[in-house]
């Protein structure tokens, strides 16, 4: 069998160039890994976009998802996908929205920070987007991270997904434990319903900006890899 790719899925709010931190750790230990632009315009749009990415490598897939990219990767076709990884990410089950997570568990501070650009878009105000999406971080770089931030649209979180894809394919979760956008008890409750590796981080919802190397072990775990040691 070929090594797995690494195939990776930002969330809401954020961009290819989030994973930035987690491609270099896993190129370092020579795993193919690349980051593909998420539309954010609609969860079956988005999962058809990222479908088509994965078709187009013939090596075998790890799928990694943060945030919305989490409801993302659980809809994708799974032809050549050979595990998941969900990084403080939505895993929905069947007819299941992001916005039913949210409701079902304690609110969080993103409740009162989102903002709609227009009728259909949403973003993270930026002078709330360092306390509620990155507390870990430094200040100026959430703050370049704030005025980057790609909008979401609203309908996206609203619609429910198709069969998930975790129900058939083995996964890992990172439970960021400091999380004040996603409910840490929300991450537990998908990563122990799909049955889910878990690594337990204390760090905010940008987990995979703040801690890369420890998101890149998990990553290496669900591709066969065993962690560094240097």
């Amino acid at each position: 069998m070929h090594q797995p790719r690494i195939v990776l899925v930002h969330g809401a709010f954020t961009d290819p160039s989030s994973w930035a931190g987690v491609i270099e750790d896993l190129h370092a230990d020579g795993l193919g890994a690349e980051a593909v632009a998420n539309p954010l315009r609609g969860l079956a749009i988005d999962a058809a976009h990222v479908t088509g990415a994965i078709r187009r490598i013939t090596d075998p897939v790890v799928l990694v998802g943060h945030c919305y990219g989490g409801a993302v990767i659980t809809n994708v076709a799974t032809d050549n996908v050979v595990a998941l990884v969900y990084v403080a990410g939505f895993g929905l089950d069947w007819n299941e929205s992001v916005v039913h997570v949210y409701r079902r568990f304690a609110p969080t501070l993103i409740a009162d920070a989102i903002v709609g650009r227009s009728d259909a878009e949403l973003a993270v105000r930026c002078d709330r987007f360092r306390d509620v999406l990155a507390g870990d971080l430094p200040a100026r770089r959430t703050a370049v991270l704030a005025a980057a931030q790609r909008p979401i649209a609203r309908s996206a979180l609203t619609a429910g997904s198709a069969a998930p894809a975790w129900a058939k394919l083995p996964s890992w979760y990172v439970i960021a434990t400091s999380d004040r956008a996603l409910n840490a008890h929300a991450q537990r409750f998908m990563a122990q319903r799909m049955a889910a590796h878990e690594l337990h981080l204390n760090g905010s919802h940008l987990i995979h900006i703040s801690q890369p190397r420890a998101v890149a072990g998990m990553i290496r775990a669900a591709a066969g890899r065993q962690e560094k040691t240097s």
